[in-house]
């Protein structure tokens, strides 16, 4: 079964942490979607790293070795980093590590082949330096922003004016993101991104019409559970309503484009239902029911 996009992007954002600079965690969830069209299953391993965690990866392989008065040597382990506490611009939240993964997305895959150089140069296009391109030591999954910065100025409280050269985001999007204000009164984000609030706001506006339309009785959470699966209809071509809204606007931020996101169950629609059906490793039917539905939202 085929990695899903929001996978991908749902495990690099939690691997990035809190601490990430906007401009970089934005640059590399765009990288994860430009990759993903291109065939290419890539998500973000590592991001900021306090300075605490820094010391704990200096101490690996090192005797005696200890910050702020606590000793980190870590003998049983090897050296992995000559990077101490402030010089690594994880510390500031500037850098990520990437891999590729499996097609499925559940292996890592370290060779630095072909694909790996494009997630880079798709990297580099949207600002990012290459620790493929060092001379001297050649960190191949290592991204950076700079801003131009040195440790010492980062230390001293200085911050990057980092540029974001993502695009705006999706049109189409934002208007299902609207739309979901509006009609569910979910209060998210209208950015154009697909990302986790959005898709917990669809989830929530397909509990509120199974229990409308259905008397389903369903907790309006936007947690897929056994519950929301089984209360699952069965929609095909003919259908129209807002159940069939949500279905398209799931579809097409998860990129099954169903040539309009318009209520209507059309030849459109079924077309990217079979796409993704198909893509999921689903009898391709063209026909939604609780098994797409739950390759869909869980």
């Amino acid at each position: 079964m085929t990695a899903k996009l929001q996978t991908l992007l749902t495990r690099s954002e939690k691997n990035m942490g809190s601490g990430i600079h906007p401009v970089v965690k934005e640059s590399a969830l765009e990288m994860i979607k430009r990759a993903y069209k291109e065939g290419i299953f890539v998500q973000i391993s590592a991001g900021y790293r306090s300075m605490e965690e820094q010391a704990k990866l200096y101490g690996q392989g090192r005797l005696g070795y200890s910050y702020k008065g606590k000793n980190y040597s870590d003998l049983s382990k090897p050296k992995v980093t000559n990077a101490q506490p402030g010089q690594s611009y994880h510390n500031y939240g500037l850098a990520i590590d990437y891999i590729v993964v499996s097609d499925d997305g559940k292996n890592a895959i370290w060779t630095v082949d072909s694909k790996w150089k494009r997630v880079a140069a798709i990297g580099k296009d949207l600002g990012f330096q290459w620790g493929g391109d060092w001379a001297s030591y050649k960190d191949y999954p290592h991204l950076e922003m700079t801003g131009g910065l040195s440790f010492s100025q980062l230390q001293a409280g200085k911050k990057p004016n980092l540029v974001s050269k993502v695009p705006t985001g999706d049109q189409i999007v934002k208007q299902i993101q609207k739309t979901l204000n509006s009609r569910y009164k979910t209060r998210i984000v209208v950015d154009g991104f697909y990302g986790p609030n959005t898709k917990k706001a669809l989830i929530k506006g397909f509990q509120r019409e199974l229990n409308k339309q259905y008397s389903a009785k369903l907790k309006v959470d936007g947690k897929w559970g056994p519950n929301t699966k089984a209360a699952s209809p069965i929609i095909r071509e003919g259908a129209n309503g807002n159940i069939t809204y949500i279905l398209q606007a799931v579809l097409y931020s998860e990129g099954y484009n169903p040539n309009g996101v318009d209520g209507i169950f059309g030849s459109g629609t079924k077309s990217a239902v079979k796409v993704f059906q198909k893509a999921n490793g689903l009898p391709a039917d063209g026909i939604a029911g609780e098994n797409t539905f739950a390759k869909l939202f869980a």
